[in-house]
Protein backbone atom coordinates (compact mmCIF):
# COMPACT_ATOMS: atom_id res chain seq x y z
CA UNK A 1 0.00 0.00 0.00
CA UNK A 2 3.21 2.19 0.27
CA UNK A 3 3.80 2.48 -2.63
CA UNK A 4 0.56 2.73 -4.35
CA UNK A 5 0.37 5.84 -1.77
CA UNK A 6 3.56 6.72 -3.08
CA UNK A 7 2.72 6.75 -6.47
CA UNK A 8 -0.86 8.76 -5.98
CA UNK A 9 1.25 11.64 -4.46
CA UNK A 10 3.40 11.71 -7.52
CA UNK A 11 -0.06 11.97 -9.66
CA UNK A 12 -1.02 14.88 -7.10
CA UNK A 13 2.38 16.34 -8.20
CA UNK A 14 1.70 16.32 -11.70
CA UNK A 15 -1.46 17.26 -11.56
CA UNK A 16 -0.43 20.37 -9.93
CA UNK A 17 2.06 20.71 -12.97
CA UNK A 18 -0.97 20.43 -15.40
CA UNK A 19 -2.98 23.34 -13.54
CA UNK A 20 0.15 25.45 -13.91
CA UNK A 21 0.65 24.67 -16.95
CA UNK A 22 -2.95 25.65 -18.08
CA UNK A 23 -2.65 28.48 -16.19
CA UNK A 24 -0.05 29.47 -18.57
CA UNK A 25 -1.63 28.82 -20.83
CA UNK A 26 -4.55 31.13 -20.45
CA UNK A 27 -2.25 34.03 -19.22
CA UNK A 28 -0.44 34.09 -22.25
CA UNK A 29 -3.58 33.61 -24.81
CA UNK A 30 -2.07 30.68 -26.31
CA UNK A 31 -5.08 28.97 -26.17
CA UNK A 32 -5.33 28.62 -29.92
CA UNK A 33 -1.69 28.77 -30.77
CA UNK A 34 -2.15 25.17 -31.90
CA UNK A 35 -5.17 25.33 -33.95
CA UNK A 36 -5.90 21.69 -34.26
CA UNK A 37 -6.35 18.57 -32.11
CA UNK A 38 -5.57 16.15 -31.30
CA UNK A 39 -2.55 16.12 -33.58
CA UNK A 40 -0.26 19.21 -33.36
CA UNK A 41 0.36 20.91 -36.78
CA UNK A 42 -0.97 17.66 -38.61
CA UNK A 43 1.95 16.31 -36.24
CA UNK A 44 0.90 13.13 -33.49
CA UNK A 45 1.96 14.95 -30.25
CA UNK A 46 4.97 13.08 -29.22
CA UNK A 47 6.67 13.65 -32.76
CA UNK A 48 6.50 17.37 -32.74
CA UNK A 49 10.38 18.87 -33.36
CA UNK A 50 11.03 20.56 -29.99
CA UNK A 51 12.69 23.14 -31.86
CA UNK A 52 9.33 24.17 -33.40
CA UNK A 53 7.74 24.64 -29.47
CA UNK A 54 8.37 28.48 -29.54
CA UNK A 55 5.67 31.15 -28.33
CA UNK A 56 2.48 30.35 -27.59
CA UNK A 57 2.98 27.13 -29.11
CA UNK A 58 5.67 26.33 -26.53
CA UNK A 59 2.87 26.62 -23.39
CA UNK A 60 -0.34 25.10 -25.39
CA UNK A 61 2.29 21.99 -26.95
CA UNK A 62 3.37 21.42 -23.82
CA UNK A 63 0.14 21.53 -21.96
CA UNK A 64 -1.04 18.92 -23.90
CA UNK A 65 1.96 16.76 -23.36
CA UNK A 66 1.84 17.10 -19.85
CA UNK A 67 -2.10 16.23 -19.63
CA UNK A 68 -1.23 12.97 -21.78
CA UNK A 69 1.41 12.24 -19.46
CA UNK A 70 -1.07 12.53 -16.98
CA UNK A 71 -3.72 10.80 -18.41
CA UNK A 72 -1.45 7.59 -19.09
CA UNK A 73 -0.25 7.90 -14.84
CA UNK A 74 -4.12 7.97 -13.96
CA UNK A 75 -4.62 4.60 -16.53
CA UNK A 76 -2.08 3.18 -14.01
CA UNK A 77 -3.65 4.46 -10.74
CA UNK A 78 -6.76 3.53 -11.51
CA UNK A 79 -5.94 -0.36 -11.97
CA UNK A 80 -3.63 0.13 -9.30
CA UNK A 81 -6.18 0.80 -6.81
CA UNK A 82 -8.97 -1.39 -8.22
CA UNK A 83 -6.50 -4.56 -7.83
CA UNK A 84 -4.32 -3.23 -4.68
CA UNK A 85 -7.20 -1.70 -2.29
CA UNK A 86 -9.67 -4.30 -0.11
CA UNK A 87 -11.96 -1.32 0.02
CA UNK A 88 -13.84 -1.17 -3.02
CA UNK A 89 -14.58 2.39 -2.70
CA UNK A 90 -11.11 3.49 -3.21
CA UNK A 91 -11.23 1.17 -6.58
CA UNK A 92 -14.42 3.33 -7.89
CA UNK A 93 -12.76 6.26 -6.81
CA UNK A 94 -9.72 5.49 -8.96
CA UNK A 95 -12.16 4.93 -12.00
CA UNK A 96 -13.93 7.87 -11.47
CA UNK A 97 -10.49 9.94 -11.41
CA UNK A 98 -9.78 8.15 -14.64
CA UNK A 99 -13.18 8.81 -16.55
CA UNK A 100 -12.33 12.83 -15.35
CA UNK A 101 -9.33 13.14 -16.76
CA UNK A 102 -10.83 11.63 -20.47
CA UNK A 103 -13.68 13.82 -19.89
CA UNK A 104 -11.04 16.81 -19.01
CA UNK A 105 -9.46 15.79 -22.15
CA UNK A 106 -11.77 16.18 -24.52
CA UNK A 107 -13.51 19.31 -23.23
CA UNK A 108 -9.41 20.62 -23.66
CA UNK A 109 -9.97 19.57 -27.40
CA UNK A 110 -13.45 20.96 -27.78
CA UNK A 111 -12.61 23.98 -26.72
CA UNK A 112 -10.07 24.13 -29.07
CA UNK A 113 -12.06 23.17 -32.05
CA UNK A 114 -14.65 24.78 -30.80
CA UNK A 115 -12.25 28.37 -30.70
CA UNK A 116 -12.37 28.72 -26.71
CA UNK A 117 -16.16 29.29 -26.36
CA UNK A 118 -16.13 30.59 -22.48
CA UNK A 119 -18.39 27.79 -21.49
CA UNK A 120 -16.45 24.98 -22.26
CA UNK A 121 -13.29 26.78 -21.27
CA UNK A 122 -14.64 27.32 -18.00
CA UNK A 123 -16.23 23.76 -17.72
CA UNK A 124 -12.71 23.15 -18.88
CA UNK A 125 -11.04 24.69 -15.56
CA UNK A 126 -13.76 23.54 -13.09
CA UNK A 127 -12.85 19.63 -14.13
CA UNK A 128 -9.53 19.85 -13.95
CA UNK A 129 -10.26 21.21 -9.85
CA UNK A 130 -12.53 18.58 -9.71
CA UNK A 131 -9.74 15.76 -11.06
CA UNK A 132 -7.30 17.56 -8.22
CA UNK A 133 -9.43 16.85 -5.55
CA UNK A 134 -10.06 13.19 -6.55
CA UNK A 135 -6.12 12.61 -6.62
CA UNK A 136 -5.99 14.34 -3.29
CA UNK A 137 -8.48 12.46 -1.76
CA UNK A 138 -7.02 9.32 -2.73
CA UNK A 139 -3.89 10.18 -1.69
CA UNK A 140 -5.16 10.90 1.45
CA UNK A 141 -7.64 7.65 1.36
CA UNK A 142 -4.03 5.53 0.92
CA UNK A 143 -1.89 7.38 3.93
CA UNK A 144 -0.26 5.85 6.87
CA UNK A 145 -2.25 8.99 8.66
CA UNK A 146 -5.52 7.51 7.53
CA UNK A 147 -5.52 3.66 7.70
CA UNK A 148 -3.60 3.14 10.84
CA UNK A 149 -5.71 5.97 12.54
CA UNK A 150 -7.90 4.40 15.69
CA UNK A 151 -8.90 7.66 17.06
CA UNK A 152 -11.54 10.47 14.81
CA UNK A 153 -12.90 13.52 16.18
CA UNK A 154 -16.66 13.89 15.69
CA UNK A 155 -17.75 17.17 15.72
CA UNK A 156 -20.59 18.01 13.74
CA UNK A 157 -20.20 21.72 14.41
CA UNK A 158 -16.83 21.16 12.28
CA UNK A 159 -18.08 18.93 9.13
CA UNK A 160 -20.68 21.78 8.54
CA UNK A 161 -18.25 24.44 8.72
CA UNK A 162 -15.21 22.35 6.76
CA UNK A 163 -17.87 21.66 3.88
CA UNK A 164 -19.72 25.09 3.53
CA UNK A 165 -16.26 26.43 3.34
CA UNK A 166 -14.83 23.82 0.60
CA UNK A 167 -18.03 24.90 -1.46
CA UNK A 168 -17.22 28.23 -1.36
CA UNK A 169 -13.52 28.01 -1.82
CA UNK A 170 -14.55 25.75 -5.46
CA UNK A 171 -17.40 28.16 -6.28
CA UNK A 172 -14.80 30.79 -5.90
CA UNK A 173 -12.55 28.92 -8.25
CA UNK A 174 -15.41 28.68 -10.65
CA UNK A 175 -15.44 32.32 -10.71
CA UNK A 176 -12.23 33.60 -11.00
CA UNK A 177 -12.46 30.92 -14.41
CA UNK A 178 -15.17 32.81 -15.62
CA UNK A 179 -13.23 36.33 -15.28
CA UNK A 180 -10.18 35.14 -16.82
CA UNK A 181 -12.38 33.51 -19.90
CA UNK A 182 -14.56 36.42 -20.21
CA UNK A 183 -11.34 38.70 -19.95
CA UNK A 184 -12.37 40.41 -17.00
CA UNK A 185 -9.31 40.35 -15.22
CA UNK A 186 -8.89 43.76 -15.43
CA UNK A 187 -12.29 45.16 -15.91
CA UNK A 188 -11.22 47.04 -12.49
CA UNK A 189 -7.71 48.26 -12.62
CA UNK A 190 -6.80 49.14 -9.79
CA UNK A 191 -7.10 47.42 -5.81
CA UNK A 192 -8.13 47.30 -3.08
CA UNK A 193 -10.44 50.01 -4.42
CA UNK A 194 -12.37 49.43 -7.68
CA UNK A 195 -12.17 52.80 -9.67
CA UNK A 196 -11.55 55.00 -6.60
CA UNK A 197 -14.52 53.83 -5.09
CA UNK A 198 -15.59 50.73 -2.50
CA UNK A 199 -17.98 49.84 -4.60
CA UNK A 200 -17.59 50.51 -8.49
CA UNK A 201 -19.48 53.46 -9.66
CA UNK A 202 -20.59 52.15 -13.21
CA UNK A 203 -21.67 48.43 -13.95
CA UNK A 204 -20.64 46.43 -16.98
CA UNK A 205 -20.63 42.21 -16.92
CA UNK A 206 -17.16 42.46 -17.10
CA UNK A 207 -16.93 44.86 -13.85
CA UNK A 208 -20.05 42.70 -12.39
CA UNK A 209 -17.54 39.18 -12.35
CA UNK A 210 -14.70 41.09 -11.42
CA UNK A 211 -16.21 42.30 -8.38
CA UNK A 212 -18.39 39.55 -6.97
CA UNK A 213 -14.61 37.54 -7.73
CA UNK A 214 -13.13 40.17 -5.10
CA UNK A 215 -16.52 39.96 -2.76
CA UNK A 216 -16.45 35.88 -2.57
CA UNK A 217 -12.41 36.54 -1.71
CA UNK A 218 -13.75 38.61 1.49
CA UNK A 219 -16.51 35.54 2.00
CA UNK A 220 -13.85 32.93 1.36
CA UNK A 221 -11.16 33.96 3.88
CA UNK A 222 -13.55 34.71 6.37
CA UNK A 223 -15.18 30.80 6.55
CA UNK A 224 -11.37 30.35 5.99
CA UNK A 225 -10.73 31.29 9.85
CA UNK A 226 -13.86 30.78 10.84
CA UNK A 227 -13.10 26.84 10.48
CA UNK A 228 -9.22 27.30 11.37
CA UNK A 229 -10.10 29.31 14.53
CA UNK A 230 -12.91 26.79 15.71
CA UNK A 231 -10.17 24.27 15.54
CA UNK A 232 -7.29 25.93 16.97
CA UNK A 233 -9.49 26.19 19.77
CA UNK A 234 -11.67 23.30 20.12
CA UNK A 235 -9.07 20.90 18.82
CA UNK A 236 -5.47 21.90 18.99
CA UNK A 237 -4.25 19.00 20.42
CA UNK A 238 -5.41 17.21 17.11
CA UNK A 239 -2.32 17.52 14.71
CA UNK A 240 -4.31 16.04 11.84
CA UNK A 241 -6.79 19.04 11.71
CA UNK A 242 -4.52 22.03 13.04
CA UNK A 243 -1.44 21.17 10.37
CA UNK A 244 -3.87 21.57 7.70
CA UNK A 245 -5.65 23.88 9.38
CA UNK A 246 -2.75 26.26 9.44
CA UNK A 247 -1.69 25.49 5.96
CA UNK A 248 -4.94 26.64 4.86
CA UNK A 249 -4.97 29.86 6.54
CA UNK A 250 -1.39 30.33 5.08
CA UNK A 251 -2.33 29.87 1.57
CA UNK A 252 -5.85 31.85 1.89
CA UNK A 253 -3.67 34.92 2.81
CA UNK A 254 -0.99 34.40 0.28
CA UNK A 255 -3.42 34.10 -2.37
CA UNK A 256 -5.23 37.38 -1.42
CA UNK A 257 -1.66 38.61 -1.91
CA UNK A 258 -1.49 37.25 -5.17
CA UNK A 259 -4.78 38.60 -6.29
CA UNK A 260 -3.80 41.82 -5.63
CA UNK A 261 -0.64 41.86 -7.26
CA UNK A 262 -2.25 40.17 -10.24
CA UNK A 263 -4.13 43.51 -11.13
CA UNK A 264 -0.75 45.23 -9.58
CA UNK A 265 1.23 43.78 -12.15
CA UNK A 266 -1.37 44.16 -15.14
CA UNK A 267 -1.80 40.30 -15.22
CA UNK A 268 1.69 39.29 -15.57
CA UNK A 269 1.53 35.71 -16.69
CA UNK A 270 3.44 34.15 -14.12
CA UNK A 271 1.80 36.26 -11.24
CA UNK A 272 -1.68 34.94 -12.43
CA UNK A 273 -0.28 31.47 -13.03
CA UNK A 274 0.76 31.44 -9.48
CA UNK A 275 -2.33 32.96 -8.36
CA UNK A 276 -4.43 29.96 -10.02
CA UNK A 277 -2.35 27.20 -8.76
CA UNK A 278 -2.23 28.71 -4.99
CA UNK A 279 -6.19 28.55 -5.57
CA UNK A 280 -5.73 25.08 -6.52
CA UNK A 281 -3.99 24.57 -3.47
CA UNK A 282 -6.29 26.29 -0.82
CA UNK A 283 -9.13 23.97 -2.16
CA UNK A 284 -6.71 20.72 -2.01
CA UNK A 285 -6.47 21.82 1.56
CA UNK A 286 -9.93 22.86 2.58
CA UNK A 287 -10.99 19.64 1.22
CA UNK A 288 -7.80 17.56 3.08
CA UNK A 289 -9.63 18.93 6.67
CA UNK A 290 -13.20 18.63 5.33
CA UNK A 291 -12.42 14.75 5.20
CA UNK A 292 -10.62 14.83 8.23
CA UNK A 293 -13.41 15.90 9.65
CA UNK A 294 -15.53 13.33 8.70
CA UNK A 295 -13.07 10.43 9.62
CA UNK A 296 -15.34 8.71 12.07
CA UNK A 297 -18.14 8.27 9.73
CA UNK A 298 -16.09 6.26 6.99
CA UNK A 299 -16.76 2.54 6.94
CA UNK A 300 -13.03 1.66 7.27
CA UNK A 301 -12.47 3.55 11.10
CA UNK A 302 -11.83 1.06 13.60
CA UNK A 303 -13.89 0.79 16.11
CA UNK A 304 -11.74 2.49 18.09
CA UNK A 305 -13.77 5.91 17.67
CA UNK A 306 -13.36 8.69 20.33
CA UNK A 307 -17.20 7.86 20.59
CA UNK A 308 -16.44 3.92 21.85
CA UNK A 309 -13.12 5.44 23.98
CA UNK A 310 -15.68 7.95 26.13
CA UNK A 311 -18.31 4.48 25.67
CA UNK A 312 -15.50 2.48 27.37
CA UNK A 313 -14.50 5.10 29.38
CA UNK A 314 -18.03 5.26 30.92
CA UNK A 315 -18.12 1.41 31.10
CA UNK A 316 -14.97 1.68 32.94
CA UNK A 317 -16.46 4.14 35.60
CA UNK A 318 -19.24 2.43 35.73
CA UNK A 319 -17.50 -1.00 36.91
CA UNK A 320 -15.54 1.69 39.76
CA UNK A 321 -18.72 2.37 40.94
CA UNK A 322 -20.15 -1.11 41.26
CA UNK A 323 -17.13 -2.21 43.13
CA UNK A 324 -17.08 0.58 45.40
CA UNK A 325 -20.77 -0.23 46.36
CA UNK A 326 -20.07 -4.11 46.47
CA UNK A 327 -16.91 -3.00 48.70
CA UNK A 328 -19.59 -0.82 51.29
Amino acid sequence: MIWLHRFIKFVVASTVLLIAAGGMVTSTDSGLAVPDWPNTYGQFMFSFPLEKMVGGIFYEHGHRMIASTVGFLTIILAIWTWKADPRRWIGKLGVTALGAVILQGLLGGITVLLLLPAPVSIGHAGLAQLFFCLTISLALFTSPGWTQSQTAVDDPTLRRIAVATTVMVYCQIILGATMRHIEAGMAIPDFPLAFGQLVPPFWNAGVGVHFAHRVGAVLVTTAIFATAGHIWFHHRTRRELVLPATLLAFFVLAQVCLGAFVIWSGLQPIVNTAHVVNGALVLATSLVLTLRSFRCRFADMPKTTAAAARAGQQAVLSRSTTGSTQHI
